[in-house]
């Protein structure tokens, strides 16, 4: 996607949105570094003091983030996501787990009843793809894999609220796990947690039975967490 050359007013405003657009739109995808002040002002025809207001507004909703000597890249999709990644940091494991098992057990039960053949199918490969990376011994790799497969699930509940709300969270989780190194995804991976019953459940239409899957697995992730506490304790 190319910039645009901006109007003359509300040109910060119009900055913010291209930038913006930019980011949403995956041509700076997560992680990346986007062009410089002197680029960017270039590209959209306006000073730098114009690019530089805009980068800063983006980087206080938490979209970007500016590394001294560095450069600014890309730290979140949305102000949500900037804002949950902020939240994660500060929050305990436990936390974090309660929100993903009240997303995630809703997801599975709405899915059940809205799924289509295709959905089915995205949700067999994500598991596929979560127990390979458990086999291959990969922590990182099956974190991934995991919230693959429950992203997939919620999409699969077409609802778009709750689909942008999970993305999004699921973004700073990410991102969180990445901050914090190996002490979550190590939580995360300590039992092998299977998933096949939440497929099964969701291909056969049962919502209440998708309901209880994803709520043993969540109690059983609950379950490792607490007594990995307690030993630590």
């Amino acid at each position: 996607m190319s910039l645009r050359t901006a109007q003359r007013a509300s040109l910060v405003d119009q900055v913010i949105d291209q930038l913006k657009e930019q980011i949403t739109s995956d041509s700076w995808p997560m992680h990346a570094k986007i062009p410089t002040e002197t680029v960017l002002a270039e590209q959209l025809g306006v000073g730098r003091n114009t690019v530089r207001e805009a980068v800063r507004a983006l980087t206080h909703a938490g979209l970007l983030e500016c590394r001294q000597g560095d450069g600014t890249y890309v730290r979140a999709t949305s102000e949500l996501s900037g804002a949950m990644l902020r939240r994660l940091r500060t929050a305990e494991q436990l936390e974090i787990l309660e929100v993903r098992r009240a997303l995630e057990v809703e997801a599975a039960r709405l899915a059940a009843t809205r799924r289509t053949e295709a959905d089915i199918l995205l949700i067999e490969a994500a598991l596929a793809e979560r127990d390979r990376a458990w086999e291959r011994g990969e922590p990182n790799a099956f974190v991934e894999a995991d919230l693959a497969f429950h992203i997939a699930v919620v999409r699969a509940t077409h609802n778009m609220v709750l689909i942008d709300l999970y993305e999004d969270f699921s973004a700073a989780l990410r991102a969180s796990i990445t901050a914090a190194g190996t002490s979550l995804s190590s939580t995360l991976n300590s039992t092998y947690i299977p998933h096949d019953a939440i497929a099964r459940a969701i291909s056969a239409g049962d919502a209440a039975a998708a309901e209880h899957a994803g709520h043993a697995c969540m109690e059983h992730i609950l379950i490792a967490l607490t007594e990995e506490q307690e030993l630590s304790a």
